[in-house]
């Protein structure tokens, strides 16, 4: 009976394991996220599930889902003030209103799990 209980906390604790690392990819905190995204200004051009001038965020996850470097892509985004294309002309997107790492891995974090 001993061993049976061994062999079941050991299943236990694997399936925990593997359990804590998918987390990561999901916001840690979404209030927090979608506050940051407000004072940010993102949603004047983006929404969660709706286009508006910009991709919902739903699209933007679509785009990413499954490619490794899809994280840092939308971190470099979010955070250098690219140039984008809005109705044919060019304007620079708008960076988080924010320069703490956390914060802004967060938001991308939220969004990617739309």
């Amino acid at each position: 009976m001993k061993r049976h209980n061994a062999v079941h906390a050991a299943a236990i604790a694997a399936i925990a394991g593997f359990l804590s690392l998918a987390a990561p990819a999901i916001a840690a905190d979404a209030a927090a996220a979608e506050a940051l995204a407000k004072k940010s200004n993102c949603m004047k051009c983006h929404s969660v599930s709706a286009k508006k001038e910009g991709p919902s965020f739903k699209e933007t996850a679509a785009k990413y889902k499954g490619k490794a470097d899809g994280e840092k892509k939308l971190i470099v985004h979010l955070t250098t003030s690219p140039k984008i294309k809005v109705d044919g002309k060019e304007e620079e997107h708008n960076s988080l209103k924010t320069k703490n790492d956390a914060e802004v891995l967060n938001v991308v974090q939220w969004i990617l799990a739309q």
